[in-house]
């Protein structure tokens, strides 16, 4: 063979060799242009907010009573009994019949009193109020679980980032405003 053929061939395998060695050494040194998301979690923020809500109710009221024991119906109730009981019998009997007449009189005007007063009643209408508390839920962020290269990390961010995060010199890429932050590629 030929020295220059085999000086040539040693040349280029070793060439090769290196060559391939500094494309390795390169591929090593890359560096994720992305992070994947392994979980999103929306963050929730609950607000209270008390407010009156009123009603118009009707109510009946019971007049207040001029006399409150019954005494009237009562007294009225034993005079015409007794004046019923006089009309009865004569003698003793007669005696007996208007002390009777009196009591059962009495008993039954005072009664009639008290279902008089019960009936006597009116009705109003009055605003009833009461505080309700409105809830509302509003999301204010995620809670975003990453892996970037063998590490896993979390963020919160504004928006979902989909299923990856951009990265530009090692850092993550979170606002909106860079071109590739919410491409999925």
């Amino acid at each position: 063979m030929n020295r220059s053929l085999v000086a040539g061939v040693v040349i280029g395998v070793v060439l090769a060799t290196a060559g391939g060695a500094v494309a390795g050494f390169k591929l090593f040194e890359h560096k994720p242009t992305h992070a994947d998301v392994l979980r999103v979690t929306p963050v929730m923020k609950t607000s209270r907010t008390p407010r009156q809500v009123c009603h118009d109710e009707t109510v009946t009221h019971t007049k207040p009573s001029r006399d409150p024991h019954n005494i009237t119906g009562t007294v009225v109730g034993a005079v015409i009994g007794g004046v019923l009981g006089n009309q009865v019998g004569s003698g003793t009997g007669r005696q007996i019949a208007k002390v009777g007449g009196a009591a059962a009189g009495g008993y039954t005007g005072n009664r009639v009193q008290n279902r008089m007063k019960q009936n006597n009643t009116y009705t109003t209408t009055e605003q009833r109020c009461s505080t309700v508390i409105d809830k509302k839920e509003e999301r204010i962020g995620y809670d975003v679980r990453y892996r970037l290269g063998e590490e896993e990390g979390q963020v919160r961010m504004d928006r979902d980032p989909g299923d990856r995060i951009p990265v530009r010199d090692g850092q993550l890429v979170l606002d909106q405003s860079s071109g590739t932050a919410g491409s999925t590629q």
